[in-house]
């Protein structure tokens, strides 16, 4: 184990960086090419390199930008500058989708705000013969998806467009969201390093509300009878983002729950014609 590693953990610790012997780990690795057990020293080069990277972690600039990849169910993703970090609570989202997606033959999902494209690539690895679509309206997580994409060398369809404008991409199994649903308040008291993603990835209004008023009632239209609305939410959004599906004449809502108990994802299915209508489980 090198001397470094040691290092790095110390002055993480001192600063206040949170996991100080993980991110001390993985920006080590990451220059070495190698797990750390393995390295046994770095070279002149290296040790500037990881030098580099950890004086950028205690300016408070988020792991996974500096790595420049971070993982998401699975699969090795591209981030930066300019794009949401993909986080483990959005995979519990993949879950309850790929679940709901049993039993269709080639279902096709659009996947909107979709970032770094981490949930349209997962929902397209699992579901092999579905047809993905994914979009954003942002160019700078658009070029991050396309990279992403090309990567993994999956035929998901990227678009830019703005989600709250009328939609003209045909119909959908499967309409999929993380979109941003931060309130005001909870902006004004992000944690520095999140102060590095952009805001507006995360900012929603004054309610936190405002792209999921604005999806629900302007593409539920492009979902087949009985078709899936899955949204990922905050914590204390369940009862109101609920309110605005039922509102807009969907049927089987519910709010479901993430790994840690906390209320991370709400479904309804359109209803005006007969369809698949199993709640989800």
């Amino acid at each position: 184990m090198v001397s470094l590693y040691r290092e790095i953990s110390r002055l993480f610790g001192e600063n206040g960086i949170p996991d100080a012997q993980f991110d001390a780990r993985c920006i080590i690795e990451q220059v070495a090419g190698k797990p750390l057990e393995c390295v046994q020293a770095l070279n002149a080069d290296q040790e500037t390199v990881a030098n580099d990277m950890a004086r950028r972690r205690i300016k408070g600039e988020p792991l996974q930008y500096i790595l420049g990849e971070w993982e998401f169910f699975g699969m090795r993703l591209f981030v930066g500058e300019g794009v949401l970090i993909p986080r483990p609570d959005t995979e519990r989202l993949v879950e309850i989708v790929l679940d709901w997606c049993r039993g269709f033959e080639n279902p096709r999902i659009i996947d909107l705000c979709t970032g770094s494209g981490c949930i349209a690539l997962a929902l397209q690895k699992m579901l092999p013969g579905s047809e993905v679509h994914a979009l954003d309206v942002s160019p700078a997580a658009l070029s991050f998806a396309k990279r992403n994409v090309q990567y993994h060398a999956l035929p998901v369809t990227l678009h830019q467009a703005d989600v709250l404008k009328a939609p003209d991409f045909g119909t959908f199994d499967v309409i999929v969201s993380n979109p941003p649903y931060l309130t005001d308040a909870e902006m004004q008291a992000l944690q520095p390093e999140i102060r590095f993603e952009p805001a507006s990835a995360l900012e929603a209004g004054v309610d936190g509300l405002r792209f999921y008023a604005g999806i629900t009632a302007l593409w539920k239209g492009t979902l087949r009878p009985g078709g899936l609305l899955a949204f990922e939410i905050g914590e204390q959004q369940g009862a109101a983002v609920a309110g605005i599906l039922r509102q807009n004449g969907f049927t089987g809502i519910e709010v479901l729950q993430d790994y840690a108990h906390h209320d991370r994802v709400v479904v309804g299915l359109r209803s005006d014609c007969p369809g698949n209508d199993t709640p989800i489980c």
